[in-house]
């Protein structure tokens, strides 16, 4: 089993790659693989709504990770998204990432189960770390808990581990998204899939 880590920071090695490599560790102790995905300080393109990833799979624009995430994606088992605050909201760049990541093709990622982290100095987390859970909940992926809100605090990774309590929830978030693999590689086979409907689409304009 394999889970996809996304670090929506343009610092490769800072607070948010701090607290994913806390939740990395527990699902290798566990036999479950990690691949990482940093979205970079290069330009992303955001959606323009064009609707060719309907068709093709993938986007339109080829510069930057965005179609190298989607194969991992749809590779993996499961996905931890990870983002530092800015203006109590995530990295505008991860959201654009996301948006063309999960745009018309999140068909493929249904009932992986995923998760999200957000790391501030002081405030802002919960509200990034909600605008994140809504990729998840609008695509059929089941959200993983754990013993806090996923969030982290500091302002450098030495004071990430300072956090006693942040790094715990990432510690039990990583067994608790391990434990849930490990239930729906037991059940293949045996419980099938949600059935589901046509899609009902409703615009409120009359």
């Amino acid at each position: 089993m394999q889970v996809l880590m996304i670090n929506g920071s343009p610092k490769k090695n800072g607070t948010t790659a701090t607290a994913l490599n806390e939740v990395a560790t527990e699902l290798q102790k566990q036999d479950i693989k990690t691949v990482f995905c940093h979205i970079g300080t290069k330009a992303i393109h955001g959606c323009i709504a064009c609707g060719k990833c309907a068709t093709t799979g993938v986007c339109v624009f080829d510069d930057d990770g965005v179609n190298e995430c989607i194969d991992l994606l749809k590779k993996s088992d499961g996905l931890v998204v990870g983002t530092p605050v800015y203006y109590a909201g995530p990295n505008g760049a991860l959201c654009a990432f996301l948006d063309r990541l999960f745009y018309s093709k999140s068909a493929a990622y249904a009932y992986k189960p995923a998760a999200a982290i957000a790391n501030c100095r002081r405030g802002g987390a919960s509200a990034s770390f909600d605008r994140l859970n809504k990729y998840f909940t609008i695509s059929h992926m089941p959200v993983v808990s754990s013993q806090y809100w996923n969030i982290t605090h500091g302002l450098t990774p030495d004071e990430i581990r300072q956090d006693e309590e942040g790094l715990q929830t990432m510690r039990t978030l990583g067994r608790n998204m391990a434990w849930l693999l490990k239930c729906i590689d037991y059940a293949k086979g045996a419980v099938p899939l949600p059935e589901k409907e046509s899609p009902a689409r409703t615009n409120f304009i009359r």
